[in-house]
């Protein structure tokens, strides 16, 4: 499907590549690398803009406004070939079903953003966590071997790639959290803490093989991983958990990406981080997406705390793009010097939600390109 622009590409001088580059290395830069990160299903529904030019995905919704492009490699470094997916019965207004990851849940049949209420992990014990592995976590399933060739045929020569590449360093924490239920993740961790290390330590080595086979084919700007573990009141895990048996594991990934020259290493993780982060830091992390305000901090709080050390990407409130246009405009204000001195790129503080009105993000994306495009 071919997707006309409903907007003018930022103008800019550097190619988006470089851009993203030297903002996020505290580098001079021509203006702020211009993105977002998408939207809930119900915005494809109900905003006209989308519902008129046929966009139903974020693939497409960044084509539509335009935004600079920045991709990434994402290859097999964690439940593989997964479960299967399946209803186990019904009732009139709910599925009982088993998702990807082992879950049995609950979910609704009424439609809309309806997260599924988990009942019961398909992991309770060390011997289920041991048939599991075999199954699903085999390093040496050919699925885990990286085609360079195909990747090459997307991404082209690092010499001539004007955008952006990242290479996905999965989750040492967050998925097994999927895997258990928080709930489950909760008392496993002290129930069964040997079970729970040896999880972190399948999930390190299957990321580590994956890095081995792409790392010398390819020049990365940024690396990811995702570890959703927050929430408002903090992480899931204490943080001597996290010190002690996660940071072990990311400083493995963290010395591979080192050595390839990568610089930037994010994670997606949602909530107040700043338990972690000192063992994040440790670790070679040292960019936070899409850092949620209202869970975490106003970002110039631990920018100013990590002055130099710290990225951030993301940091916009998506309440006060609820809230009206003065409310954007002073938020926008809030982070204006951020931007001027990088390592920080704006967007919306997770994917932004159809309570956000099509005039309200209008009008932010315009103010964000008069405040941080080429004047």
């Amino acid at each position: 499907m071919s997707i006309t622009p409903i907007r003018e590409k930022w103008k800019g001088t550097m190619t988006e590549r470089e851009r993203f580059n030297n903002q996020m290395n505290y580098k001079s830069f021509d203006r702020s690398f211009n993105m977002e990160f998408g939207y809930w299903d119900e915005n494809y529904k109900t905003w006209k803009c989308f519902l008129d030019n046929g966009i139903t995905s974020e693939w497409q919704a960044n084509q539509f406004f335009n935004f600079d492009r920045i991709d990434g490699v994402w290859e097999k470094v964690e439940i593989h070939p997964g479960f299967q997916e399946k209803i186990i019965s019904e009732t009139d207004t709910h599925y009982i079903m088993q998702n990807s990851e082992g879950l049995i849940g609950e979910l609704s049949k009424t439609g809309g953003e309806s997260i599924p209420r988990f009942e019961r992990s398909s992991i309770q014990t060390p011997d289920d966590w041991k048939r599991v592995k075999e199954l699903y976590f085999d390093i040496n399933h050919p699925d885990r071997k990286v085609d360079i060739a195909a990747l090459k045929a997307i991404h082209g020569d690092d010499a001539t790639r004007d955008y952006p590449l990242g290479i996905y360093c999965g989750s040492m924490i967050g998925k097994i959290r999927n895997l258990l239920t928080f709930e489950g993740l909760c008392y496993a961790v002290y129930d069964y803490p040997d079970m729970v290390e040896d999880m972190v330590e399948t999930h390190c080595q299957l990321v580590e093989n994956c890095l081995d086979q792409v790392l010398p084919y390819f020049q990365f700007d940024y690396a990811s991983g995702w570890e959703d573990i927050c929430f408002k009141n903090g992480p899931i895990v204490s943080p001597d958990f996290f010190k002690n048996v996660i940071m072990p594991r990311l400083k493995r990934i963290g010395d591979k990406l080192k050595a390839a020259g990568i610089k930037i290493w994010y994670t997606d993780c949602d909530g107040d981080v700043r338990p972690l982060l000192p063992y994040m830091m440790e670790a070679g992390i040292n960019c936070l997406f899409p850092f949620e305000v209202n869970g975490c901090s106003h970002p110039a709080e631990l920018m100013a705390e990590y002055k130099g050390e710290l990225r951030i990407m993301g940091g916009i409130d998506k309440i006060q793009l609820k809230a009206g246009k003065d409310e954007i405009k002073a938020y926008l204000k809030s982070v204006e010097k951020l931007v001027a001195d990088g390592g920080y790129i704006p967007f919306c503080d997770h994917r932004c939600p159809p309570d956000v009105s099509e005039e309200n993000y209008f009008y932010y994306l315009d103010l964000k390109e008069r405040m941080f495009g080429i004047k």
